[in-house]
Order: C-alpha cells, then structure tokens, then sequence
C-alpha cells in the first residue's frame, strides 16, 4: 500500500465506521416501533392476527437492514486489515485503493436467492430475532386466551 492510500483508506474506515453505527441504531428503532405497532394492535384494537403479519414484516426489515450493515462490516475489515498492510489477508482485487466499497459490494452481491439466503440467515441472529419472535409469542398467546 503507498503513502498516499492509508489517508483515503482512513477516510473510508471513519465513514464506514459512522454508517455501521448508524445502521445499528435504526435496527434499534426498527425493534421498538415493532414493539409500539404491535401492543397497539394487539392490545388496543384486538388484531392479533394481523399484527403477526405486521410483526413478521417488520422482522424481515430488520434482517435486510442488518444485511446492509453486515456488508458494511465487511468493507470495514477490508479496510482495517489494508490500514495494518497485511495485503496476504486482503483479497488482492480490494487492496489497491480505498473507496472501493460501492465495487466490492456489486461484485459479491448474489442473485436473488442468495440475497433471500442472506436476508433469513440475519433474521435468525439473536441480536435481528429478538424481540420480533417474543412479539410473535405474545401475539399467539394472546389469540389463544381471547
């Protein structure tokens, strides 16, 4: 890596770095307005069925949310193993320059398929699932005692 790429690839990592925060915190947002939508369906206007349907949505939002961040994530470390120039960890074709991300993300970006393979392989994380399937629970439980 030359001297003038560590600037650019600083540059990236603390732009990256501030978008992978940020995803994380709208994920949060996601979970609590899930959380809102749902007590309110459930509770005060008694559409148990449909706010699983609201529920399920709104936890699919939430995994292709965390997708975006995870792909984010991915850059990240790209970036970070290029800032320690370890270039036998680094995948030749990202290592040449900074502000790559847009690129890479095209060039590994799979057919539908695996985009759908993604986006449920993020929903079943703890940290996506949670509270999407204790919403979904209560939801149940509450069309079982009405």
């Amino acid at each position: 890596m030359s001297d003038e790429q560590l600037p650019i690839l600083k540059s990236e990592w603390i732009t990256l770095q501030n978008q992978f925060d940020s995803y994380e915190k709208f994920s949060l947002f996601i979970k609590l307005f899930s959380i809102l939508i749902c007590c309110i369906l459930v509770f005060s206007l008694n559409a148990g069925l449909w706010s699983l349907l609201v529920v399920a949505i709104l936890w699919l939002q939430d995994a292709i949310w965390k997708t975006f961040q995870n792909r984010i994530g991915q850059r990240l470390e790209v970036v970070e193993q290029a800032i320690q120039d370890n270039p036998n960890h680094v995948p030749e074709h990202l290592l040449h320059t900074g502000m790559q991300f847009n690129l890479a993300w095209n060039q590994s970006r799979p057919q539908a398929i695996g985009l759908i393979s993604e986006y449920i392989k993020q929903s079943l994380k703890p940290t996506v699932a949670y509270p999407h399937v204790l919403l979904i629970a209560l939801v149940i439980g509450e069309l079982y005692v009405s």
